[in-house]
């Protein structure tokens, strides 16, 4: 890249370098746009508008410096600092995991089971119903829940593990009634889920330092929840995923969960009913082959109702239960 270069031909060539790398042609295309926007502070209509521009040296400096980032492989959303989750425009940071797609799954089926009784806003783009969330005719907003659920009582909502507070976030800002507790035993993680809520202008959430429930208390002295929600850990520990692509610079605490990826599970699904109200609702999102073995996991812990929620693959991510 030289400075007699034009904005199109300085995307085109970025492009192409990032295809090297595996990335495919319309992903490349984009990522190189993103990071040039980045570096412009600039919309997606301002450089095509501008394409036949050309760039200065130190601009040309700037965005190389960000397509070598990418081209060592770190996950563009760390080199942007944001990612986008059920609409929501989140800061990302090496200390929390990347929001992901599958993961709006965890949160549609979580907003399915708590009751609209006051006024909010659903995302304005389109987004799959719960119809489509395969857990057998169960999810739709009139559902039974616990009577205190009823009338104008708080709802109350325990995230576990909130990274940069994604779930919480959007069960908050789709949910006003309800009021949502997230914990995370990593302190750099939750500087980041307060600056989103701070930024989003989103009130309804705490955040506290807690090694999954440690700092809740126990015996007669427990907080209780209407529903808990996580994305635990659940990759085996030698899966050689986590050597390769954005995984390599995600915090390994994040993704990887003993030897067979379920140890976190196991430990939340054991202590969630000492955290749930009556007829509360535990759901967890989990890996491609571990809807079943989750599943029994709830059924000796007690819970019934048991169900499972598809992500956009067909894949069942989520698995949910009911405290009886």
């Amino acid at each position: 890249m030289t400075n007699s270069q034009s904005i199109q031909t300085t995307l085109s060539l970025a492009a192409t370098q990032l295809k090297t790398q595996g990335i495919e042609t319309e992903t490349a295309k984009l990522e190189a746009q993103l990071l040039l926007q980045h570096v412009l502070n600039v919309n997606r209509a301002w450089l095509i508008s501008h394409q036949n521009d050309p760039l200065e040296s130190n601009i040309h400096a700037a965005y190389r410096a960000l397509i070598n980032r990418r081209l060592n492989g770190e996950p563009i959303a760390y080199i942007l600092g944001v990612r986008e989750f059920y609409g929501l425009n989140l800061k990302v940071a090496p200390a929390t995991l990347i929001p992901r797609p599958d993961t709006e799954t965890l949160v549609e089926a979580a907003l399915a089971k708590i009751p609209q009784n006051v006024t909010f806003s659903e995302p304005s783009f389109p987004r799959r119903r719960e119809s489509n969330l395969n857990l057998n005719q169960e999810l739709n907003l009139n559902q039974k829940m616990d009577s205190r659920l009823r009338g104008n009582d708080e709802i109350k909502v325990l995230d576990l593990g909130t990274g940069s507070g994604a779930i919480a976030l959007a069960i908050a800002k789709h949910r006003p009634q309800a009021c949502v507790l997230a914990l995370d035993a990593s302190q750099a993680a939750l500087d980041v889920a307060i600056e989103n809520a701070q930024s989003l202008k989103i009130s309804n959430v705490d955040f506290v330092l807690s090694d999954w429930f440690s700092a809740l208390g126990e015996q007669n002295n427990t907080q209780k929840f209407d529903l808990i929600v996580s994305n635990p850990p659940y990759i085996e520990a030698n899966d050689a995923h986590l050597s390769q692509g954005d995984l390599r610079f995600e915090p390994i605490s994040a993704l990887a969960s003993g030897q067979d990826g379920l140890d976190d599970i196991r430990r939340i699904i054991r202590q969630a009913p000492q955290y749930l109200y009556l007829h509360g609702w535990l759901l967890l999102e989990h890996g491609y082959n571990q809807a079943e073995l989750v599943a029994a996991l709830f059924k000796q812990a007690g819970f019934n109702e048991i169900s499972h929620a598809r992500d956009l693959a067909g894949i069942n991510r989520v698995t949910l239960g009911r405290l009886c």
